[in-house]
């Protein structure tokens, strides 16, 4: 399921891929809602599994960071991304990921990754991890 989540820049939340055509895909906004919409190839469209968090040796796809953050939570985000100070987000990231690149890792890639957990979790795609396929 995590494989057909993306994102669309210039618009808020995350959205499920249903089917893609020529000049346009056709998503689903992951929230109560379920709104379908057309994105045409002029939006600039990106899968979560193609996003990955800079660090200092290498980059960390965004999927191990959730899986991270799932162990250590248990679920939901503890965290109140309104509430709390950037100090605080900072150091809970430090937290998950203490060698994070902090010259091109930026507090809103934060905020946006821990709003992107929650509405994960909210609405139950929380398989982050990628299963192992042994070669026979």
């Amino acid at each position: 399921m995590f494989e057909r989540v993306l994102t669309i820049s210039g618009k808020p939340g995350l959205y499920r891929l249903l089917s893609s055509g020529r000049n346009m895909v056709i998503v689903e906004v992951i929230d109560a809602t379920k709104k379908r919409i057309p994105v045409h190839n002029t939006d600039k469209v990106v899968m979560l599994d193609d996003i990955a968090i800079y660090t200092d040796t290498e980059e960390m796809p965004l999927r191990e960071i959730f899986a991270k953050i799932y162990e250590k939570e248990n679920g939901v985000l503890s965290l109140d991304l309104k509430m709390a100070t950037p100090e605080e987000l900072v150091e809970y990231f430090e937290g998950i990921l203490p060698d994070y690149d902090r010259e091109r890792v930026y507090l809103t890639h934060i905020k946006k990754m821990y709003s992107w957990y929650n509405i994960l979790v909210e609405n139950g795609i929380v398989e982050f991890k990628v299963e192992e396929q042994e070669a026979e």
